[in-house]
């Protein structure tokens, strides 16, 4: 089953662009800057709970200007 995440990104001032840029990184669905308590939201989907830490933590959170990041790992439907 595929893992699907809403990453709530928070940037230096300015800076969300730059994460908006990584829609091209494999299993980011979408990318947005967003007015708000955050700077941008990311969708990610991921075979794994390991595929879906190595999106966040290795290649998201080692941006240089993300400050902070909080992910929610969406329910799957009830039949």
């Amino acid at each position: 089953m595929t893992i699907r995440a809403f990453i709530l990104v928070t940037t230096k001032p300015g800076t969300s662009e730059e994460v908006v840029r990584a829609r091209t990184v494999r299993g980011v669905k979408i990318a947005n800057s967003v007015f708000g308590r955050f700077d941008a939201v990311v969708v990610v989907e991921a075979k794994n709970l390991e595929e879906l830490r190595k999106i966040v933590y290795e290649m998201l959170e080692k941006l240089p200007n993300v400050v902070h990041t909080e992910t929610l790992i969406s329910l799957p439907p009830v039949d």
